[in-house]
């Protein structure tokens, strides 16, 4: 009896040790944090999110080029982008 005892004070003990690893090691969800990309010829700014890059997936297959991250174009780039992008508004 004395040995299961030891036993279950054993699983316990890790048990507390272990759950604050884990509490830190469990992904936090990311609320607020909002990505905004201003619009230099029409002087506005976008909200980058699941919307805009769905759009800007589109706007590349329409332009036959393989995908890349939209803030690693170059400014031309990005302002072809945003003259499509007005020109192609959402239709909720």
């Amino acid at each position: 009896m004395h040995l299961a005892h030891r036993y279950i004070g054993s699983l316990l003990l890790a048990a507390a040790l272990a759950a604050p690893v884990a509490m830190i090691a469990a992904p936090q969800p990311q609320v607020g944090i909002q990505v905004r990309v201003f619009d230099r010829h029409h002087k506005d700014y976008h909200n980058w999110d699941d919307r805009e890059e769905q759009s800007y997936h589109r706007y590349l297959a329409e332009r036959h080029q393989t995908y890349r991250v939209y803030v690693k174009q170059n400014r031309r780039e990005q302002d072809r982008y945003w003259e499509w992008r007005h020109a192609h508004p959402d239709h909720d």
